[in-house]
C-alpha cells in the first residue's frame, strides 16, 4: 500500500490547476490539451462560443485556430468524438472496450429489442453507403422512445444512432456545421487494438487522475478508483487520490494567469471539489427562471491564479459584431486579501479584450 502524502489546501489547488493546464506554461495544440484532459465537452449553448472551442481558447490562448479541432478529428484523426465529448486518439482502445462491454438500463434495452429491424435498417444503410447525417437515414423504428426530458424530436434515428454509438456499432466520424456524420462503427474501429474491459477501466481511471491532479476517492463525478495514490488535504476529512507525475513536478511552478472558462469546462464538473479546494459554490443559472438569476444566463468563471475571482456575463451579440459584457461579478470574499486588486482587475480586462480580438470582435461595456 502506498504510504499517503499530505498536501496543504495551496498545494491541492495548484495540483488542479496545472493538470487542467491552466497556469502560465500554455499547452502548444490541440492534441496535447486533448492528451492531458483526456475529453473535451461539446456543447451547443454558445453564447460566447461553443464550449469545445473556448475550452481551447483557455488553455492555448492566440496559438489556437478553430479550424485545428476539425482537422484533429477528421483529417489526422487524432482525436475522436463519443459522447458528447472530443477525446484522444490514444483513448480510443479503452473506450472501445467499455463500449463493447456496455449493459443499458432496462428502458433502452426494451427499447433497442422492440426496434430489432429498425437497428438493422440503420445498421444496414451505413454498411451500403457509407458515412451519412441521421437526417439522411430513414426512420423505420417499430416503437417510439419516450421523452418525457424533450432532448428527442419525433424522428427516432438520432436515438438508434446514440444508442448504437455507446455499443461501438456506430461512430460520428465528423461534423457539418453542428450536425454529426455517421459512419459504421466495424469500419471506424476496424484496426483499433483490443483491450480487456477491466484493464480498459484502469487506463481510463488512470488518465481521469492525470487531468485531475488530485481527485476525492470516492466521487461520481470524478471515477478515479485506485489510481494513483493516497493523500489528504488540510481542513478536509475526505479521502483522496494524487496523480504521482503531478506531486513529482508540483515544485517545478510556472506561476498563475487569468483564465475565463467555459460553464461546461471540464475543471468544474466536480462542483463537491469545487467547494472544498477552492471555495467556489458554482451554479449555472442557465435552467433558473430570470427572475431568480443572481449573476445571469451563462456566467463564464474568471479564474485568478489559482483562485476563482469573479464570474464574467458576456455574450456575441446576434448579428457577431461585438462582445457585449454585460458586468464582471466579482465574488464576495471573507478574506480580503483574496479580492481582486487593481492589478489583478487589468489582467482580468486584458484576458476579456484577447478573448473578443480571438473572436475577431471589439468589447462592448453597455452603460
Amino acid at each position: 500500500m502506498s504510504e499517503t502524502v499530505h498536501l496543504s489546501r495551496d498545494d491541492a489547488r495548484r495540483l488542479v490547476v496545472r493538470a487542467q493546464l491552466l497556469d502560465a506554461a500554455r499547452p502548444g495544440d490541440v492534441v496535447e490539451v486533448a492528451e492531458q484532459l483526456g475529453a473535451i465537452k461539446i456543447d451547443p449553448t454558445a453564447t460566447i462560443a461553443p464550449s469545445e472551442q473556448t475550452i481551447l481558447f483557455s488553455r492555448i490562448g492566440w496559438g489556437y485556430e478553430p479550424g485545428q479541432l476539425a482537422s484533429s478529428v477528421e483529417r489526422d484523426r487524432t482525436l475522436f468524438e463519443f459522447d458528447g465529448h472530443f477525446r484522444p486518439a490514444s483513448l480510443l482502445p479503452a473506450h472501445l472496450a467499455r463500449m463493447r462491454g456496455r449493459v443499458f438500463r432496462t428502458q433502452a434495452t426494451q427499447w433497442l429489442e422492440a426496434n430489432a429491424r429498425f437497428r438493422a435498417d440503420v445498421l444496414d444503410r451505413l454498411r451500403a453507403e457509407g458515412p451519412m447525417l441521421a437526417a439522411q437515414i430513414p426512420d423505420t423504428s417499430q416503437l417510439a422512445h419516450k421523452n418525457e426530458a424533450g432532448w428527442y424530436g419525433s424522428n427516432q434515428v438520432p436515438r438508434m444512432l446514440e444508442l448504437l454509438s455507446y455499443l461501438g456499432e456506430t461512430a460520428i466520424v465528423g461534423r457539418q456545421g453542428r450536425q454529426r456524420v455517421w459512419d459504421l462503427g466495424e469500419r471506424v474501429f476496424a484496426e483499433v487494438p483490443v483491450l480487456d474491459y477491466d484493464e480498459a477501466g484502469a487506463v481510463l481511471e488512470e488518465r481521469r487522475l492525470q487531468a485531475a491532479g488530485i481527485a476525492r476517492q470516492r466521487s461520481p463525478w470524478t471515477p478515479v478508483g485506485s489510481a494513483g495514490v493516497p493523500a489528504t488535504v488540510d481542513g478536509s476529512t475526505r479521502k483522496w487520490r494524487v496523480d504521482p507525475a503531478a506531486l513529482a513536478n508540483l515544485d517545478d511552478d510556472p506561476g498563475g494567469r487569468v483564465a475565463i472558462l467555459n460553464p461546461y469546462d471540464g475543471m468544474l464538473f466536480d462542483r463537491p471539489r469545487l467547494t472544498e479546494l477552492f471555495g467556489f459554490e458554482f451554479v449555472l443559472e442557465q435552467f433558473k427562471p430570470k427572475a431568480q438569476r443572481r449573476y445571469g444566463y451563462f456566467v463564464h468563471p474568471v479564474l485568478v491564479g489559482d483562485r476563482f475571482a469573479a464570474l464574467l456575463d458576456a455574450q456575441l451579440d446576434k448579428k457577431k459584431e461585438n462582445l457585449v459584457v454585460t458586468a464582471v461579478h466579482e465574488l464576495d470574499v471573507t478574506d480580503p486579501r483574496l479580492a481582486l486588486d487593481d492589478e489583478e482587475r487589468e489582467m482580468v480586462d486584458a484576458e476579456i479584450s484577447d478573448l473578443a480580438e480571438w473572436l475577431g470582435v471589439p468589447v462592448a461595456r453597455p452603460r
